[in-house]
């Protein structure tokens, strides 16, 4: 199989500890390591807030087009990485819709959007919304929603079967979150470089025609999802 060798590789990663699985619909396929071991997953948050802030939508707590963020920015553009503000700091740098500026500032005022139309923490909306309803007993909020949660691979497994069979949020609203926002945008993925266009959904990075990409070489276009500086 395919993802055995994958995590053969993982198993060889020469660091102190390492783990990982590869998930279909119907559950795990494969894995490696301990997973139950849990570590801070870094911008891996990202995601996980972006399907509480849908399921915020889908229950009419938050809509998309709410203004957010920087004048004319709405939730779309901040979870679109599309408001103009920078990686940090809350001096745009660019208007509304015009460029792809990946930011950690934006994902930490959609926490902040959340709470309030919420009434509660963002924490303990997303570990109302999504941890508990998929059983991710051991992941965890300690902080900011752009690069905070602490989780383990066992979760996470939990998490990418959600993302292939969605039961929290509708198909169609999966489907938009995969779907490229603003279309046509520029801009840098962290780590990776400047692409012509980078796609992005709402809250998850998608494939397109990059090159290089962090996700395999020979992967399908329509490949999606996210991952953290702390090796996740």
């Amino acid at each position: 199989m395919p993802e055995a060798h994958v995590l053969d590789a993982l198993a060889a990663w020469p660091v102190r500890t390492a783990a990982g699985a590869v998930v279909v619909p119907t559950g795990v396929a494969e894995a490696v390591g301990p997973s139950g071991w849990q570590t801070r997953i870094a911008s891996v948050t990202k995601p996980l807030a972006a399907i509480a802030v849908l399921v915020a939508v889908e229950e009419g707590t938050l809509d998309l087009e709410a203004a957010a963020g920087p004048p004319g920015a709405t939730v779309r553009h901040l979870l679109a990485h599309a408001s103009g503000l920078p990686f940090e700091g809350a001096t745009p740098v660019a208007p509304p819709g015009r460029r792809r500026i990946y930011s950690n500032t934006g994902f930490d005022l959609l926490g902040d959007e959340l709470s309030a139309a919420a009434r509660m923490s963002a924490a303990d909306y997303l570990a109302e919304s999504v941890s508990a309803p998929l059983g991710m007993g051991s992941t965890e909020l300690r902080g900011s929603v752009a690069k905070d949660a602490w989780s383990t691979v066992e979760d996470l497994a939990r998490f990418a079967r959600e993302l292939l069979a969605p039961t929290l949020v509708a198909p169609e609203t999966l489907l938009e979150a995969v779907t490229e926002q603003f279309p046509g945008l520029a801009g840098v993925v962290p780590g990776l470089g400047s692409y012509d266009p980078n796609p992005w959904g709402l809250g998850l990075e998608l494939k397109g025609a990059k090159s290089p990409h962090w996700t395999a070489p020979s992967g399908s276009p329509r490949t999606f999802g996210h991952f953290g500086g702390a090796g996740t």
